[in-house]
C-alpha cells in the first residue's frame, strides 16, 4: 500500500497532476454458478434457461470487454449478484490485462443483486448504509479513499425500479442525506449509479403521475438538492448543502445511459459535493462526464443488452453486454 501511495504522488510531482478517471456502469445480472435461492428463475444455473459454466464465462468475458476498454481507476458496478461474481470478474479482467487490486460488495443483504466496487487505488474502509431491513431496497456501499493525503467518498447506489413509487427512493435519498450530514457537506463527496431518476426526475412527473405518490417530491432533485443548477448564463450555481449532477455538464444529446422503446433515457448519474466544483485540493475536470456509447454496445439503434429468448422456457443466447452503457467522468488531484 505505501509503494502504490508512493507511486501516485511521484506521478503527480511528475507531471504536475494526478488524474482519476471514475466510472459507473449497471452490468445487467451478472449472476454466478452457484445456487442460493435468490436468483430470478432463468438465472438458476444448470436448468434449461441455459444459465451454465459456457453462458457465464461469454457474459464475464464480454462486461469484462467494456470495463477494460474504458479502463477507469476506479468503478461502481449495480448488479452483481455476489462476491463470487465479482472476484470470477476481477480474474477475468485480470487476464485481460486490467488488474483491480482492491474490491468490495455490499453483500449483508440477501437481494438478489447488489451493489459493488473495484478500484486501483487502496481504500481506508468500505461499508454498507442500510435502507430498510426489506429485501426490496439495497444497500449502498461507502467507500471513503485518502489519496495524496486528501478524502474522497464514493456512495454507490442502484435505488428502486420505477416498478416502485418515487417514495421508495426518496427514502434512500433520505438514507445517503443523512450520511452525508454526519460527515460534512463540505467533504470531497461522489453519489453515483443506477438512481433509476432522470435528472429532472421532477420534471418527468408531470407526465408520469402514477409513480408520484410524495407530492412531487424526487429522491435525486429535492433530497439531493440537484435542481437550478444553472443560472441564466448557463454558470454552474453553488448551492450549499447540495450535490450538482454532472449531466449537466454535457451535451443533452448525450445525456443518456439506457434507451426503452427507442427512447433514450437516463437511470445512471454522477453527482458531487459543492467542494468537488472549485479548483481545491481534489476537483471535477470540466467536460470530462460521458456516456460509454461505443459502436460495439449498440445493435442497430437499441443497447446490445445481453439476450434472452421471450419463449415459455426463456434461454440465455450468449450474446450482449448489458441494458445500460456506462458512464464516466475525470477528477484531478491538484
Amino acid at each position: 500500500m505505501k509503494f502504490l501511495l508512493f507511486t501516485i504522488i511521484f506521478c503527480a510531482t511528475l507531471f504536475g497532476e494526478t488524474v482519476l478517471k471514475i466510472a459507473t456502469y449497471n452490468v445487467e445480472n451478472l449472476f454466478d454458478l452457484q445456487k442460493s435461492g435468490h436468483e430470478y428463475s432463468e438465472y438458476i444455473p444448470n436448468t434449461a434457461s441455459g444459465w451454465n459454466q459456457k453462458n457465464y464465462k461469454i457474459k464475464l468475458k464480454n462486461i469484462a470487454q467494456v470495463i477494460r476498454d474504458i479502463n477507469a481507476d476506479i468503478i461502481a458496478l449495480q448488479e452483481v449478484e455476489s462476491l463470487q461474481a465479482l472476484l470470477d470478474l476481477r480474474f477475468t479482467l485480470k487476464q485481460n490485462g486490467l488488474y483491480y487490486q482492491y474490491y468490495s460488495i455490499a453483500d449483508k443483504k440477501n437481494t438478489t443483486v447488489k451493489v459493488a466496487l473495484l478500484s486501483k487505488l487502496p481504500f481506508i474502509y468500505s461499508k454498507e448504509l442500510s435502507v430498510t431491513q426489506s429485501s426490496e431496497y439495497r444497500n449502498i456501499l461507502e467507500t471513503k479513499f485518502k489519496i495524496n493525503n486528501k478524502e474522497l467518498y464514493i456512495f454507490t447506489n442502484h435505488w428502486k425500479s420505477k416498478s416502485g413509487p418515487e417514495s421508495m427512493r426518496v427514502l434512500s435519498a433520505k438514507t445517503l442525506k443523512k450520511r452525508v450530514m454526519e460527515i460534512g457537506f463540505e467533504k470531497n463527496i461522489i453519489l453515483l449509479g443506477d438512481f433509476n431518476s432522470d435528472y429532472e426526475e421532477y420534471i418527468k412527473f408531470k407526465r408520469k403521475r402514477k409513480h408520484n405518490n410524495t407530492d412531487g417530491i424526487t429522491g435525486i432533485n429535492h433530497i439531493l438538492g440537484t435542481i437550478n443548477q444553472r443560472d441564466s448564463t448557463k454558470r454552474i450555481k453553488y448551492t450549499k448543502e447540495s450535490f450538482y449532477n454532472l449531466w449537466y455538464d454535457t451535451n443533452k444529446e448525450k445525456r443518456y445511459t439506457y434507451i426503452y422503446r427507442g427512447k433514450k433515457e437516463v437511470l445512471d448519474n454522477i453527482l458531487i459535493s459543492q467542494s468537488l466544483l472549485v479548483n481545491k485540493d481534489i476537483s471535477y475536470v470540466s467536460g470530462t462526464i460521458s456516456n460509454f456509447d461505443e459502436e460495439y454496445l449498440f445493435k442497430k439503434k437499441s443497447i446490445k443488452r445481453w439476450e434472452i429468448s421471450r419463449a415459455k422456457v426463456r434461454k440465455h443466447r450468449g450474446k450482449g453486454y448489458s441494458d445500460h452503457l456506462p458512464l464516466t467522468a475525470k477528477f484531478k488531484i491538484n
